[in-house]
């Protein structure tokens, strides 16, 4: 029996809760390795013989390592989970990676951003980030009238790219009040079997637990 996949994860990064829910949602036994960020384990050379480029999330699946969240995210959709995840048409997969590209690029400098200024004291402008924030998520919702998730009317890895950091904006001081398909779709994953949360922080909007 194959062993457990190998999860380095640092529990607050978005990143990596992305890999740890997809494992979670494919029912796939996990072992987690608590990467200190903090303390700078993810810099030190033990790591990044792991990856070269000292960042969590990182996946030992008995032998096969890979880094990146949107690599993993591809990686366990093809190994594990059918189309299901990763559809195989060209629209449909054209769809998904749309998706993983905003998780790159407006998501990681907009939300996530945001984020990174209340909870680690990163120094972005943040104002700038804020706005950047509410322009996606203006966006989003726009889309998610459309359908019931991103790439269309079925989970894909494009939604669990997305979720943790729209999940977690208020914490950054950006606001999902106004933005009700967006919150309808963070309850439908969350509604999913085997979902689990990322831990949150009580900063910014997020005041209460």
């Amino acid at each position: 029996m194959p062993s457990p996949i190998k999860l380095y994860n640092f529990p607050k990064s978005g990143h990596a809760h992305r890999i740890e829910l997809m494992l979670s949602l494919l029912q796939l036994p996990t072992e987690l390795v608590f990467v200190d960020l903090a303390k700078g384990e993810h810099k030190q050379p033990e790591f990044l013989a792991i990856n070269p480029f000292g960042q969590v999330p990182v996946i030992d699946d008995n032998g096969i390592v890979i880094a990146d969240s949107n690599a993993i995210l591809v990686y366990l959709a093809k190994a594990y989970g059918g189309e299901r995840w990763l559809p195989q048409d060209p629209v449909g997969a054209a769809r998904v990676q749309r998706w993983l590209s905003v998780a790159a690029g407006p998501l990681a400098f907009g939300p996530a951003a945001a984020r990174l200024v209340t909870v680690f004291g990163a120094s972005f402008n943040t104002d700038e980030v804020i706005g950047r924030a509410h322009t996606l998520l203006k966006l989003i919702n726009a889309e998610l009238a459309k359908a019931s998730f991103l790439a269309g009317d079925q989970v894909t890895i494009a939604d669990i790219a997305n979720y943790s950091y729209i999940a977690h904006a208020p914490e950054g001081n950006v606001s999902l009040e106004p933005y009700p398909n967006v919150r309808a779709w963070l309850a439908r994953i969350e509604a999913l079997p085997g979902f689990v949360p990322m831990p949150r922080t009580v900063i910014g909007l997020q005041t209460t637990l």
